[in-house]
């Protein structure tokens, strides 16, 4: 049976399920980080400028690369815009981070895929409560929404009342288009995807510290959020500091799922995180939660880490990762998110219209690559005019194909050939994502 583009009945759906959110208080909450982006303005002639005078050598990366000189930034950043990546990199050297400021045209914006998430499904009208580990005037105005809480004095307030007097935690993001010609030790090489490069200058997330009141109030209340997203640890490289996270969080986790048996357990990991950490937070996580959520270069990861080369072009590759991933894991799915379609793969959720949830993941994340902003609802509707994916239907088609015991659910995403915006577009997804899992009795 081919696809059948559901879009807009969900949108159209969407003001009866935000005054039921809000109504019965059934939101979500999303965790654990947040910082102020500096974002660089995309400058080609610059960039070349740069390799021009501080690339020595061909580009390359090695575990644990850190950014200290501005011949490492040449090196490293090169690396990853001639293969179309995305990455994250330590600034070590603040003499680096001025002389980027000063390079390119900049602007601030939000960071954190928590942070992004609830400016994403606030700006679409939902409820939501957040935990901040940035909490500055910055921050919190760009997530200012009606509905959207933090946990202060032991109960929920509206977020400008949690404001911080502290200095602002900076990102740094490098974000670059496809068909964009760098020059390379003389010779010329074409971007292959629009994507981005997150540079810290930031120990706060070395640490990833949570805020005791938040872990308690939930431990304590009789209000069950309709969904907890977990995110935020991609900046730790310490295992020593992951375990100790991890220890922390433990106990409370383990209240979610016994206080709150409604509750849906949400995992968003980073393929950028350190190794290791990744595989601590993996193997703790997967423990509670109940999805996992990721992209296709981390899909190619973690099946690697079992020991299985995929071709994330292949469906079947694609769902033989997916399989090994549950294999390993007792979570009851897998959410990916690509360019092109978004899939659900694991066991059929009691009460929850998948299909709902990738649907308004694909359709808030596209507006945001259209207009470079969250999109609202009208903003949103304005996208339906994007075609589908070509490959996004292809895969769709597939997996209708296919016979499994498993439920694949398959998304086609608007696609927009050359994103004004690719900043924070799975975090945005992510929000979408949430809007299924506030069910209507």
């Amino acid at each position: 049976m081919p696809y059948v583009d559901k879009y807009k009945q969900y949108l159209d759906e969407n003001p009866l399920l935000v005054a039921y959110s809000k109504e019965e208080l059934k939101a979500p909450v999303f965790a654990y980080t947040s910082n102020l982006d500096v974002v660089l303005g995309w400058d080609s002639k610059i960039y070349n400028e740069i390799l021009d005078a501080y690339l020595k050598e061909e580009p390359y990366v090695k575990e644990g690369d850190v950014m200290n000189t501005l011949e490492d930034f040449a090196r490293i950043s090169s690396y990853y815009l001639m293969r179309g990546l995305g990455g994250h990199f330590d600034i070590t050297n603040i003499e680096v981070c001025n002389y980027l400021k000063e390079k390119f045209v900049s602007e601030f914006a939000l960071g954190g895929t928590c942070a992004q998430a609830a400016a994403a499904i606030g700006t679409m009208g939902f409820p939501v409560n957040v935990h901040l580990t940035d909490r500055c005037k910055q921050v919190s105005e760009m997530m200012d929404h009606e509905g959207t809480t933090v946990i202060k004095d032991n109960k929920k307030v509206p977020i400008m009342q949690g404001i911080s007097d502290e200095e602002p935690v900076y990102h740094f993001i490098l974000q670059f288009n496809k068909g964009d010609k760098i020059r390379i030790l003389g010779r010329e090489v074409e971007i292959p995807l629009s994507n981005r490069l997150i540079l810290f200058y930031d120990t706060v997330h070395k640490e990833v510290p949570i805020m005791q009141e938040f872990l308690e109030y939930w431990d304590r209340s009789s209000q069950s959020p309709s969904s907890y997203l977990i995110s935020g640890f991609d900046a730790i490289i310490d295992p020593e500091v992951m375990k100790k996270r991890l220890l922390e969080l433990e106990p409370y986790l383990e209240c979610m799922r016994t206080k709150h048996p409604e509750t849906v357990i949400y995992f968003e990991g980073a393929f950028y995180m350190n190794p290791k950490v990744k595989e601590q937070a993996s193997d703790m996580f997967g423990r509670y939660a109940h999805i996992f959520g990721m992209n296709e270069e981390e899909l190619e990861q973690q099946a690697k880490r079992f020991g299985y080369e995929i071709d994330v072009e292949k469906i079947e590759d694609v769902l033989k990762g997916l399989e090994v991933i549950l294999s390993k894991y007792p979570v009851k799915g897998i959410i990916l998110h690509t360019k092109d379609y978004a899939m659900y793969y694991g066991v059929e959720l009691e009460g929850v219209d998948i299909e709902r949830g990738l649907t308004m993941g694909n359709i808030m994340s596209a507006t945001r690559a259209r207009i470079g902003r969250y999109g609202n609802p009208e903003e949103c509707r304005e996208t339906l005019a994007l075609a589908l994916s070509e490959r996004g239907l292809q895969f769709a088609q597939a997996a209708e194909d296919r016979e499994t015991d498993r439920m694949i659910k398959v998304v086609p995403s608007r696609y927009l050939e050359h994103p004004k915006y690719t900043i924070g577009l799975g975090d945005t997804f992510t929000a979408g994502v949430h809007i299924c899992f506030i069910k209507k009795k």
